[in-house]
């Protein structure tokens, strides 16, 4: 009875996880860039639908964290199988997921030059990426969205190419107001940060490269009307020791009337709280995909 039991139970399992259509992981991508001057690589997730139809789909651009590469999202968010689950429940319509390696530049052109990230992403990884795969390449159609560095590096290209995307979701963001980059241009993580915006100047003052990638300054320094057709997803945890710039930019976006939702949930500043969070993201971007 037992063994009939189990068996039954075995084979309830197998026919629920078998009502699930998964989507398609492809890792190992690059493309070549003549900007950078190294191969970029990338992961991309396919809906299930993909390789069944020839439609085009709508494209979010997901990218990771600090010390993380293009392989982190799947390996430890589970993005695919939250994707997955949320397609086959209507929750989000069928989209491809681009996730990008982008090391540990930030996503900017650092401060001497000698890595322009940026403008690789922009002049070189979409075009080439989106015809590559069958992507509605306009804007409404077209998302942003990550983590960390990743979620830093998703708000300020919006922000900074608010004609490229409809919508942007930023997770436990890595907004740093003046004072703390102050702090880690001194004695904090200088490491982290030096290479890509340089040193603090001889009379102590933050450097003009820092001035003009901080988004608190570019939001405050520059007409917000095309930053207001992004829809903007800002979501952090309340143990998360990224709380100060959160917070920040959540009260100046209320100040300059730029609409968004912002989201305090319980957790820190981990996979847990992302794996766990992304759908919300992926909600709020279905919206914008949806017509």
């Amino acid at each position: 009875m037992k063994t009939l039991i189990a068996f039954i139970c075995l084979s309830v399992g197998l026919l629920a996880t078998a009502q699930t259509p998964q989507g398609k992981v492809i890792e190992g991508q690059s493309i070549p860039s003549q900007i950078t001057g190294y191969d970029v690589n990338y992961s991309v997730y396919l809906p299930p639908c993909y390789d069944s139809s020839e439609r085009a789909y709508p494209v979010l651009y997901l990218l990771h964290g600090y010390s993380d590469n293009e392989t982190a999202w799947v390996q430890f968010g589970e993005v695919n199988r939250t994707a997955d689950k949320a397609i086959e429940e209507g929750l989000i319509p069928p989209m491809i997921i681009i996730m990008p390696d982008a090391k540990v530049t930030w996503y900017v052109n650092n401060f001497d030059g000698s890595d322009r990230y940026e403008d690789m992403f922009f002049e070189e990884f979409i075009p080439q990426v989106e015809k590559q795969y069958r992507i509605r390449s306009k804007k409404e159609f077209r998302a942003i969205s990550g983590l960390s560095m990743g979620g830093n590096g998703s708000l300020m290209y919006a922000i900074r190419h608010p004609e490229m995307f409809g919508a942007c979701a930023a997770f436990s963001a890595a907004v740093y107001t003046n004072e703390e980059m102050e702090y880690h241009l001194s004695k904090g993580n200088k490491s982290w940060f030096e290479p890509i915006y340089g040193s603090l100047t001889k009379t102590g003052k933050l450097p003009q490269h820092w001035m003009n990638y901080n988004i608190l300054n570019t939001l405050k320094n520059n007409p917000t009307d095309h930053i207001k057709r992004v829809n903007f997803y800002i979501d952090c945890g309340d143990d998360d020791f990224l709380y100060k710039g959160n917070a920040a930019l959540h009260v100046l976006m209320r100040d300059l009337d730029i609409k968004h939702e912002f989201r305090i949930r319980e957790g820190a500043h981990n996979w847990t709280y992302w794996r766990n969070n992304i759908i919300y993201g992926l909600q709020f971007i279905g919206k914008t995909f949806h017509r």
